[in-house]
């Protein structure tokens, strides 16, 4: 792989891993934004490859697969069919409305790349450039987590998080060993799982995924 193919290829899959945390704000079904996390954990795989090519590291290389595999593939599906069941599976209410969460994310992609200025001066590399995409993923991740009211949608942030560590993790170390990448990959496919099977409860007993609605009946 050239220079210039792994710079291009190197900048796309970041960005788009960033952009795909911003789309799951602007979207309100939740089909949609499973989706969206779907490509996001695509982008994110096309990273480490691309990563694991240049500096010919096989481990990396396996890496991607696996992520392809958890973030792409299986947690997706398994979210999916959470949402298929869900008569309600759209983000109608949130705490902060579309347009304002729109606006809350381009402030926290510029708060992103002034807080971690000094990191790339640090990391003057291809790669270390990029890190200000993985830490603006997670902080979108985070405010998806504490704006959203479905029980689905925090998840999803949760999952945003994660891959903006992972993105970090990859850009800044040239990727982390394939134990402790397999290691996160289960936890966040275990917290999924248990998702579902919460969900399944929840619908059986209650008829919704709406944390309002699950909070008024504890009160």
């Amino acid at each position: 792989m050239t220079s210039s193919v792994y710079a291009s290829t190197l900048g796309l899959s970041a960005a788009l891993v960033l952009l795909c945390a911003v789309v799951t704000l602007w979207r309100r079904s939740l089909g949609a934004i499973v989706k969206v996390l779907a490509v996001q954990g695509a982008a994110l795989a096309c990273v480490a490859l691309a990563i694991g090519f240049h500096e010919h590291d096989v481990g990396l290389e396996v890496i991607a697969v696996l992520v392809l595999g958890a973030k792409g593939v299986v947690v997706p599906t398994l979210i999916t069919r959470v949402v298929r069941h869900d008569p309600t599976s759209r983000e109608s209410q949130p705490l902060v409305n579309v347009p304002a969460s729109l606006v809350a994310a381009g402030a926290l992609v510029f708060l992103s790349f002034a807080a971690t200025r000094s990191v790339t001066a640090l990391e003057p590399t291809t790669a270390g450039r990029l890190i200000p995409f993985g830490v603006a993923a997670m902080l979108v991740g985070f405010f998806a987590l504490a704006t959203r009211r479905k029980a689905v949608s925090q998840i999803v942030g949760l999952l945003l998080v994660d891959n903006g560590v992972a993105l970090v993790a990859f850009l800044a170390t040239a990727g982390v060993p394939v134990i402790v990448e397999l290691g996160a990959s289960l936890d966040v496919l275990l917290a999924v799982v248990v998702l579902r099977v919460l969900a399944t409860q929840m619908r059986a007993h209650v008829g919704s995924l709406d944390l309002d609605q699950l909070a008024e009946l504890h009160d």
